[in-house]
């Protein structure tokens, strides 16, 4: 195989690095540790960082990608590969992606979902519904034993959970009880019982339950399209589970992007004050008043028209589709800064004026380390709590924006792609309703996840909400 890294491929493994960086920084700083312990503290705020690290696994295993080396018959010498560009996540999810139908099939049907002409082995035709190639195929021909076989199938993913549950727990409590000296079960009990500083059994009873959803799937998806199959016959599961990356670098990159504007133009304009105050706020008061739709719209037809004059620079579907993701992601970083470097200005302004700057300004420190030593550190709650609260806002602008035609390329697997589609088959009678409801599922554990950690974030590190 080929290793294929795309721009936001890159961008994602540098964020995680700087995440991974930060968090073992952090752990060595009290200052640091203290507020994050309390959030963890909290028993929603830790299901909510298990349910969004399954996202996060999801959307990394995604951005590792690869092109297949062809057969070349012993013809040439030179390697050649094939144009399809896959990632780690097709390899798990099997022959998921391959097993694609000839048009709609509800979930876990064996049947399509409308009727055809059907010709039968004596020549007549009838109007029936045709089986489906890969769904329920290892039932008898009229597929009427397949609600038991569902059954079994997750009666043993229910066993498998229930063994693997079993064996975390054990482990943990193992793992923890050698760090404090007492027996696994000593520790399995404080487990069960809340005794321990952190939600452990709200941690592994989260796990548990994901471990649930992922045996289910193994045993169900293989034979059966558990959320049915969109209009071209694709397994709506896999492109649900394929649509988690492109959200998450919506929601992450986007903030990465966003960032250096808010924190330098804020902080300087509420230090510098006079002219530097007034150009900085006529920059975002100009931004703002211009529409952000129609801005985004004119960038992605610009680089529609770049794309189409300059397809040498783009070997496959998958390098074209990621640079409108990235390039989307750099225009709503431009358009979404403004609202954290007015509150970096506000605190900035209120910062200036307390004593032990003044002091430091009197003494003749030089402005700069004014800035990263005292009003820097100062303002890092806000711009904590201001990422954490406009990711699920950015996950719910891509849906938003796919939908009016001018989000992410229609190549490329997203909610909001699918959202889109859905609004021609909603009409449709009978009503195909699986692909937007999937999609909503999907979307909406990540959103309440992102916005149930964040309201633990803000209450961990506002000053004003933790000293109430």
């Amino acid at each position: 195989m080929m290793p294929v890294v795309l721009w936001t491929d890159a961008l994602i493994f540098l964020l995680t690095a700087v995440v991974t960086v930060f968090v073992v920084y952090a752990r060595s700083k009290p200052h640091l540790r203290a507020p994050w312990h309390r959030v963890f503290r909290g028993r929603i705020a830790a299901a909510s960082v298990v349910v969004l690290l399954a996202f996060v696994i999801t959307g990394l295993l995604d951005s590792v990608h690869f092109r297949l080396q062809l057969d070349n018959n012993g013809n040439s010498d030179i390697n050649h590969y094939s144009g399809e560009v896959l990632s780690a996540l097709d390899v798990l999810l099997g022959p998921i992606r391959t097993q694609v139908e000839k048009t709609y099939s509800a979930p876990f049907a064996t049947h399509l979902f409308a009727r055809e002409t059907i010709e039968l082995e004596d020549g007549t035709r009838v109007r029936d519904y045709p089986r489906l190639l890969y769904g329920g195929r290892h039932l008898s021909g009229s597929g009427e034993d397949k609600w038991r076989d569902i059954l079994q199938r997750s009666l043993l993913a229910l066993a498998e959970t229930l063994l693997a549950g079993v064996a975390i727990f054990y482990v943990t409590a193992a793992l923890l009880g050698r760090r404090t000296g007492s027996s696994p079960r000593a520790m399995l009990q404080a487990i069960v019982r809340r005794k321990t500083g952190l939600p452990w059994r709200t941690l592994l009873t989260t796990i548990t339950l994901l471990l649930l959803l992922v045996f289910l799937a193994i045993n169900l998806a293989s034979d059966f399209h558990v959320l049915g199959t969109d209009k071209v016959g694709q397994d709506v599961f896999y492109l649900t589970m394929k649509s988690i990356r492109t959200g998450l670098v919506i929601g992450t990159l986007t903030t990465l992007i966003m960032l250096p504007f808010a924190i330098f133009m804020g902080i300087v304009a509420g230090y510098a004050r006079g002219w530097v105050d007034d150009v900085v706020q006529y920059i975002y008061t100009t931004l703002n008043s211009i529409p952000g739709v129609l801005l985004i719209a004119a960038s992605i037809l610009m680089l529609q028209v770049y794309i189409s004059n300059h397809p040498e620079y783009f070997e496959t579907t998958v390098e074209r589709a990621d640079i409108r993701l990235l390039f989307l992601c750099i225009i709503l970083g431009i358009t979404s800064w403004t609202g954290l470097c007015r509150l970096l200005r506000g605190e900035s302004l209120k910062l200036r004026e307390t004593e032990y700057i003044q002091a430091a300004i009197s003494f003749g420190v030089a402005h700069g380390r004014i800035i990263t030593r005292h009003i820097l550190p100062n303002v890092m709650h806000v711009v904590l709590i201001t990422v954490v609260l406009d990711f699920s806002g950015l996950v719910l602008a891509e849906a938003v924006l796919s939908y009016v035609g001018v989000g992410v390329d229609p190549t490329m697997n997203s909610w909001g792609n699918m959202i889109n589609s859905a609004r021609l088959e909603m009409a449709r009678e009978p009503v195909v309703w699986w692909s937007l409801l999937s999609a909503f599922i999907f979307m909406f554990m990540l959103v309440l996840a992102a916005n149930l950690f964040s309201d633990a974030v803000r209450d961990a590190f506002d000053p004003r909400t933790r000293a109430r």
